[in-house]
Formats: structure tokens, C-alpha cells, sequence
């Protein structure tokens, strides 16, 4: 008997999640076209035509494994295979307790690892619409920014209404333009993190008075004026510094710039009220991100405001902050728990526009989807990844699981970032006599019983 060649799989979308996709399906055996629109057609947000492109910030966030839900998805992700990982931790920078990359040494291995498989076929050029009835399996990995014919395409197929956000960019600074005398190097409570050394952030300090003159400049700047259509509301973990300053006078004090774990050494006696971090961007050490900056402020404003930090005074800027437009699907309304579309079968989604948030969630649910649709043009059996995992509780989330049969609770769905609520409980006894477990900075036992039993389960499902 003559085996018949398998045809191709195709994933449309060249970010992390399609990037996954394909390298999923091919290192099972599958052939993969991977269509990918850069640079034919660019998006809003993106500057290159590579593979990856982090768009966004250059940090994947913690990589605690231990402790963190994130750093947990790291290592689950690592442990199945994951090209992302493997080229983040290849092109890793010194980032505390997170995992940041230089972006574009990243983004070239990417493209490059994709572009040697065998299996893998690139082609460029936008899908303007609905694939082609002829080609059988699809995963559509497009992400926030997915061209409007094939946006409108997929609104018409699922007969729904397309949820949307805004995701605001941060700026980015020159680092001989950063004043050394005012600034100092350290991490938050001096934790090393992967590739670091525990002083790998600059700390911008501010006085009251400091932070106060700097909260009236972002409430007082001109915002870009959104239009009707485009009235959305923003994805909490991603708020424009502006609108979290408009929220309460302390709101970024107790967010971006909070000043705990954190000591002035030219001022060791006088804490800071509070602090801009900055992190490195890439691997010369010649660009910093403002952490926790991304903005909707016009770019006219953003220089003179951004320079009242101290040691920024006369900083120059590599990039200004923005906008961009994102959307996502009402994923546990229209999709499968294998990521098919209920309404047209033959599309699988993957990535941000299925509705996580994040670059290692968006990555995540490409790897799945790469691997199911592998495991049904193999004829396998489809599993997924065990409730007790990081990969379960965010495939969980997207499809439903958690959510019932509740319409109202449907008609809420929001992007979501990995975190310890969305994973099973689990129950610990107290010691006899301790009222608290843990002191100021001693691990939560509860979350170390959580990222214990998700590895244990993940390792049969790998």
C-alpha cells in the first residue's frame, strides 16, 4: 500500500501564536503553509516583516515557576516543546525576576527556525477573507491587529458581534540620554530573575511634590479622541498610564510606580513616594522601556510630560507611546473546546484574538492549537491539557468551562492573563498555631501546592 502524502495544514498569522502553530504541527509530521501578510500588507503597530514581532514590551513577565501563574506557563510551555520559549531563553536580557528578550534578535531566530523546517512552507501575502473552501483544515492565528476583510469575514461566519479593546504601547528611551547622577540600578526587592544580576531595572525616584506635578501634567494632556465606532473598553491589565492617573490621584502609586521593595542609595533614609522603573530593551543595553507607561496621550505632549520624571529630563526618545486596536472573538460562545469554530468547523482559532491576553498566552494556545489539529490529521485522539495545568486553566477559559451555560456571564467574556484564580482550588491544612503562612517575603504555600500539581499532571500529558 502506498501512503498518500498528508495535504497542508494552514495557519494564517506570522506572530507568536501562528509561529507556534506551525512548528507544533510540523514537528509532528504535518506539512504547514504559514501565511503570513508583512510586509504586502503592514498593520498599525508592527515595523518589521519579521516572524514574532513583539509589538508590544519586550518582558514575557515573570518566570517564577514556583510561585508565579505566569512563570508556571513558562515552564509548561518549555517542557512541551515550545519554539517561543526556546528562542525567548536563547535571547534572553537582564530583567529581575522576568523573562525579557531583545526583540529583534528574538523575531530573526523565529523567522529563521521557521523558515529551515522542512515541513514548513512561508508565504507572504494578506488572506483577504474567508480561506479558500479548499483548504481543508485551517488555524487562524491573526491576533489584535486582524486585517478588516477577514475580520468582517469571520463576524458574518460566527454571526456575532466582534468584542474590542484598546492595547496601549509603552515609550522607549535612549540610554545615554538617561541622567546616572538621578537614577540607580536595582530590582524590585533585588531579585535576579533568568539572565539577571538583581539590579537590573532603572529607578527614576520621586518626591510628593514630584509626583504630584506629574500626575496633573498626564490628567491635564490632550488624549487621542477616539471615534463612535470606537467607544471599548480597555483590557484592565493593559491600562494607559493617563487613565489610571484619572482613576484616583494614588492609583499609579499603588500600580507602575509603586516605590516598595525598593532603596534610593544616595538617599538611603528617604524613601521614594515613587518610582518610574525602566527596563532594557535590548541586547546592547542602548534602549529602555518606561514599565507600565503604554499611553493614549498625543505625541506633541508625551516629550515634555515624560522628561518631568527625574533623570529623564533630557531623555530622547527611540519610540513614542500609542494605540492600537485589538479584537477577540466571544470565544466560549463560538468555539469548540478543541478551538474550532462551531459555526464553520474547518477553522480552528489561536492566539489573542481567541481572547488571552499576553505574549505567553497568546503562545500557549497556539502551541494547543498546532497540536490538535495535528492530532486529528494524524487520526489521534485529541486530549487536552489537564485542568490542573496552566494550559488547561487558560484553554478553560477561553471555551467556557468555567463560565456554564450562563448567557449573561457569555455576553461578559473579557481577555484574560494567566493567573492562580482561573486553575482548581486547591486545600491546605494550616499548621497548628501559625495564623499567617507566609511573612513579607516567604513563598504562599497554596501557590507552590498549585504549580507542584500542574507540572505533575502536565508530565503524562506531554
Amino acid at each position: 500500500m502506498t501512503d498518500v502524502p498528508l495535504s497542508p495544514l494552514h495557519v494564517i498569522g506570522g506572530g507568536l501564536a501562528g509561529s507556534e502553530a506551525a512548528w507544533q504541527a510540523a514537528e509532528r509530521g504535518v506539512p504547514v503553509i504559514l501565511h503570513e501578510m508583512r510586509p504586502e500588507k503592514s498593520s498599525p503597530a508592527h515595523v518589521t516583516d519579521g516572524l514574532a514581532e513583539l509589538v508590544c514590551s519586550n518582558s514575557f513577565r515573570s518566570d517564577d515557576r514556583e510561585r508565579n501563574a505566569v512563570g508556571l506557563l513558562h515552564e509548561e510551555l518549555r517542557r512541551a516543546g515550545s519554539l517561543i520559549m526556546r528562542m525567548a531563553d536563547k535571547h534572553a536580557l537582564p530583567a529581575g525576576g522576568a523573562l525579557a528578550v531583545d526583540r529583534n534578535g528574538f523575531s530573526e531566530a523565529v523567522t529563521q527556525a521557521i523558515a529551515a523546517h522542512p515541513l514548513i512552507t512561508l508565504e507572504r501575502g494578506e488572506v483577504a477573507g474567508l480561506p479558500p473552501a479548499d483548504w481543508g483544515d485551517v488555524v487562524i492565528a491573526t491576533g489584535p491587529l486582524t486585517s478588516e476583510p477577514l475580520a468582517k469575514a469571520i463576524q458574518q461566519v460566527t454571526g456575532e458581534e466582534a468584542l474590542a479593546f484598546f492595547d496601549a504601547i509603552a515609550p522607549i528611551v535612549h540610554a545615554d540620554s538617561i541622567d546616572r547622577d538621578v537614577v540607580w540600578a536595582q530590582s524590585r526587592y533585588d531579585k535576579p530573575g533568568p539572565s539577571g544580576t538583581g539590579a537590573d531595572y532603572l529607578n527614576c525616584p520621586m518626591d510628593e511634590a514630584q509626583y504630584a506635578r506629574f500626575v496633573d501634567a498626564l490628567l491635564e494632556a490632550e488624549k487621542h479622541e477616539f471615534h463612535q465606532w470606537e467607544n471599548v473598553p480597555y483590557f484592565d491589565g493593559c491600562l494607559p498610564i493617563e487613565e489610571m492617573a484619572s482613576r484616583g490621584r494614588e492609583t499609579l502609586r499603588f500600580g507602575p510606580m509603586k516605590p516598595v521593595g525598593l532603596t534610593n542609595p544616595r538617599r538611603p533614609d528617604t524613601p521614594p513616594y515613587a518610582v518610574v522603573q525602566l527596563r532594557q530593551d535590548n541586547a546592547l543595553g542602548t534602549l529602555w522601556n518606561m514599565v507600565g507607561f503604554q499611553t493614549k496621550m498625543k505625541y506633541r505632549g508625551q516629550t515634555e510630560i515624560f522628561r518631568l520624571i527625574p533623570g529623564l529630563e533630557q531623555a530622547e526618545f527611540a519610540r513614542l507611546g500609542g494605540l492600537h486596536h485589538n479584537t477577540f472573538l466571544n470565544s466560549p460562545k463560538v468555539l469548540r473546546p478543541n478551538l474550532k469554530l462551531k459555526a464553520e468547523p474547518r477553522l480552528r482559532f489561536a492566539g489573542q484574538i481567541t481572547g488571552v491576553e499576553g505574549y505567553v498566552e497568546s503562545t500557549a494556545i497556539g502551541l494547543l492549537a498546532g497540536r490538535f489539529a495535528a492530532d486529528e490529521r494524524l487520526c489521534r485522539e485529541i486530549v487536552p491539557p489537564p485542568v490542573e495545568t496552566a494550559l488547561g486553566a487558560l484553554i478553560g477559559h477561553i471555551t467556557g468551562g468555567h463560565l456554564g451555560d450562563d448567557s449573561v456571564k457569555l455576553r461578559s467574556f473579557q481577555p484574560m492573563n494567566v493567573n492562580f484564580g482561573l486553575f482548581p482550588p486547591v486545600t491546605l491544612t494550616k499548621p497548628e498555631g501559625v495564623k499567617r503562612w507566609r511573612g513579607k517575603d516567604k513563598a504562599d504555600p497554596k501557590k507552590m501546592a498549585i504549580t507542584a500539581r500542574a507540572l505533575a499532571a502536565l508530565a503524562d500529558w506531554v
